[in-house]
């Protein structure tokens, strides 16, 4: 996968809407009006949200008469979620390490609390 595909991805997902929009064609081809439906915006707004995601590669749109379906494409999604996952990765392989000495500090004792002890402490 090109960085170029990847950064196209990522802005893609970057909106909101759009990933609304992605979220709702994942459940299946859907048509533009049906798309706009939930959403305050004209058509030509849904239409370049549509147009951000197809070049993105995350949509295909067809055309069928006058329906024109609009389906899900998933491998620039599965592209960004392996280049994610390096970094979960890493994180959790520091997390593991911070876990291992947390271990080793407790296992060495907890040390002893300085400052005044409760007979020093001022009475009322």
């Amino acid at each position: 996968m090109t960085a170029d595909r990847l950064s196209a991805t990522f802005a893609a997902l970057a909106d909101p809407t759009r990933r609304a929009i992605l979220a709702r064609v994942a459940t299946g081809e859907t048509s533009v009006s049906e798309l706009a439906r939930p959403f305050d915006m004209s058509l030509p707004a849904i239409s370049k949200h549509l147009k951000v995601l197809e070049r993105a590669g995350l949509i295909a749109r067809g055309r069928e008469a006058q329906w024109r379906p609009c389906r899900l494409k998933a491998e620039p999604l599965k592209d960004a979620a392996r280049w994610i996952d390096g970094y979960r990765q890493h994180w959790e392989h520091r997390l593991d390490r911070l876990d291992a000495y947390l271990h080793e500090l407790h296992a060495k004792g907890t040390p002893k609390k300085r400052g005044r002890k409760k007979s020093d402490a001022p009475t009322s």
